[in-house]
């Protein structure tokens, strides 16, 4: 018998982790195998810019996927797995199942096209780079990290076009919205307007492809009311699932040059405990929460320093979610 606020199948978190999801949905933990296809991004090819978002490191947001090295993750929230850059697909699924080897996981994985834009290429090269991983037994399905002004026809033909082909798989696309607010995606430089995240948003929708949203807390001018806002009108759309990510300065970024120039502080973690709270408990409860913080590199990370510790963040905010006898949705 459930004897708490929210669904027995949240198991013991109360908010719809990622973990509860997957374990709801496919019986067992999925864990990602972070991919780099080689991609480049409008940000920083010259189409728009060249010097990519303003908080957006050499990686592209994809620092996990290309790391000379092969690491596992080392906080429970984070199910990534890192993988040499520039190899093709499937030796990067391979390398990456190899590090779970004798381990107690479940049977299967999600490739998770994490670096730069992963949609910014023809058609044509995105089929080959795309099966390579679903062809995979191994692989449930795949995890697409994108822009929403890159979703022209052919890319959603594509996306719709593989849904019919692997039936048994599924197919994800993260849009990388990260505020709703004008001046702050001025400021940050993310090139696209409200309105276009808003159309790709209902096209993803129509072709019933599941679609995950990326949000930056902390980011320099908003408050808690700016964040709060993006929440309500994340919950007015279909959206299958949300990353709350933390505003991390990383070295070589304009946004560590306003930080060393004091133009901005970024959030200490009682406050940032606080506003995770305020979020989720204003957060729709059938969003899936696939991240509420994350993980920057340590060989980059200026601040704030202590979310380097990723496993005491998640501890605190769970075991401050408790005290206050709060969960995802409440405030709705």
């Amino acid at each position: 018998m459930n004897d708490k606020p929210w669904p027995a199948f949240w198991l013991d978190k109360p908010y719809y982790s990622f973990n509860a999801y997957c374990r709801h949905v496919f019986h067992e933990k999925l864990y990602k195998i972070a991919i780099d296809a080689g991609m480049t991004c409008p940000n920083r090819d010259g189409t728009l810019g060249s010097r990519g978002c303003i908080f957006c490191s050499a990686g592209g947001s994809g620092d996990f996927a290309v790391r000379s090295c092969l690491t596992e993750p080392q906080a429970p929230e984070a199910q990534t797995v890192s993988i040499v850059r520039t190899i093709p697909i499937s030796e990067q699924i391979r390398q990456g199942l190899s590090l779970f080897r004798g381990k107690q996981t479940g049977s299967r994985f999600i490739a998770y096209y994490q670096a730069y834009t992963n949609t910014y290429a023809p058609a044509s090269r995105l089929r080959t780079l795309y099966t390579q991983a679903l062809d995979a037994p191994e692989i449930a399905g795949i995890s697409i990290a994108t822009r929403p002004d890159c979703l022209g026809p052919d890319v959603m033909a594509l996306l719709t076009e593989l849904q019919t082909a692997y039936p048994g798989k599924f197919i994800w696309v993260e849009l990388g919205l990260q505020t709703i607010h004008e001046q702050t995606a001025a400021y940050i430089r993310r090139g696209y307007p409200l309105s276009c995240f808003t159309r790709s948003a209902e096209t993803l929708a129509k072709a019933g492809i599941p679609y995950i949203v990326h949000i930056i807390l902390g980011l320099p001018g908003e408050t808690d009311r700016h964040i709060y806002e993006t929440i309500g009108f994340l919950n007015q759309l279909p959206l299958a699932g949300i990353k709350l990510q933390l505003l991390h300065v990383l070295q070589n970024t304009d946004l560590a040059a306003d930080y060393a120039q004091g133009i901005f502080r970024t959030l200490e973690l009682t406050d940032y405990v606080d506003l995770i709270i305020g979020c989720l408990e204003r957060l729709r409860p059938d969003i899936v929460v696939h991240r509420i913080t994350g993980d920057g590199p340590k060989n980059l990370l200026i601040a704030p320093k202590w979310s380097a510790d990723k496993r005491n963040v998640c501890n605190t905010i769970h075991r401050e979610l408790c005290f206050r006898n709060t969960w995802q949705g409440k405030e709705l």
